[in-house]
């Protein structure tokens, strides 16, 4: 496989492409720290790219703080929107490709229907806005980029609703868990996986690809296999989003469709609720 370098290797998918690459035998690929790899800084990004030679960049570094963001917007703009304009300027001068990560909240989600690639974006949120500039920041630049967006993400590394929700569950006999906001959860080692996957077919079918795990749930339905997985005895309690406002508004429906980058890539996607078990297991093991 061509050298890989991972902006934002500290966080959460960072950690999971480590792991699965360390699994995958993929030996070309560096992880600097934040500080070797500071979005914001456009002269050392471009100094880092120079000195290792990458084919390719997966870019990981994001603000994803979704209610913070409505009050510290600048500092969501400067990572989401400018770190993405300096990284694709330094893909382009040292001819990269670059794999940027974005999301579903880009979406207005206020339709019942699965997500194309191809949909209009229409974010509700500041996290929303900024990531789908960064978007178009990387398009406008750079030729060869494949922007991935995902939904959901969690892991046994970092923090996530999997491992706030087995926290809270150990502490709390009964919870209340929104039930009308409907998605897709993704484990980061499957998402990790079928990024290897995107460089690992050479391609050049450059664009914006859809992956989360298959399946739909909402945060409640969510919650629930989480506790029944783990054998934890939660009561869980549906409500309404009205019921437990937060500072940035959420899409409603977010279910993407991923039929692009499975056809593109041949890639298979696991059920969300197997891929749950799975990281369970990996939490419980840790």
């Amino acid at each position: 496989m061509s050298k890989i370098l991972v902006i934002g290797a500290g966080g959460q998918l960072g950690q999971c492409l480590k792991v699965v690459a360390e699994r995958r035998g993929i030996i070309e690929i560096v992880f600097p720290t934040e500080q070797d790899a500071n979005i914001l800084n456009e002269s050392a990004l471009n100094t880092l790219l120079a000195k290792e030679n990458p084919a390719y960049v997966i870019n990981c570094a994001a603000y994803t703080a979704v209610d913070k963001a409505e009050e510290d917007v600048d500092l969501a703009k400067a990572i989401n929107e400018t770190g993405a304009t300096y990284l694709a300027s330094a893909c382009l001068a040292n001819d990269v490709t670059l794999v940027h990560i974005s999301t579903d909240f880009v979406f207005e989600g206020n339709e019942v229907k699965l997500l194309k690639e191809e949909d209009e974006a229409r974010p509700i949120n500041v996290y929303g806005v900024t990531k789908l500039d960064g978007e178009k920041a990387v398009a406008s630049i750079l030729p060869a980029y494949f922007i991935i967006r995902t939904s959901w993400l969690y892991s046994e590394y970092a923090n996530n609703f999997v491992k706030t929700m087995l926290k809270l569950g150990a502490e709390r006999d009964e919870l209340n868990i929104i039930a009308d906001q409907v998605g897709t959860p993704t484990y980061a080692i499957d998402l990790a996986n079928s990024i290897f996957d995107v460089i690992a077919s050479s391609s050049k079918a450059y664009g914006i690809y859809h992956y989360s795990n298959e399946g739909v749930t909402s945060w409640f339905d969510f919650a629930k296999a989480i506790f029944d997985i783990n054998e934890a005895s939660v009561k869980v309690n549906p409500i309404p989003g009205s019921a437990y406002p937060t500072q940035a508004t959420r899409p409603a429906f977010s279910v993407m469709d991923k039929t692009k980058i499975k056809e593109a890539f041949n890639i298979e996607i696991p059920y969300w609720r197997d891929s749950l078990v799975e990281c369970i297991k990996q939490i419980n093991n840790r």
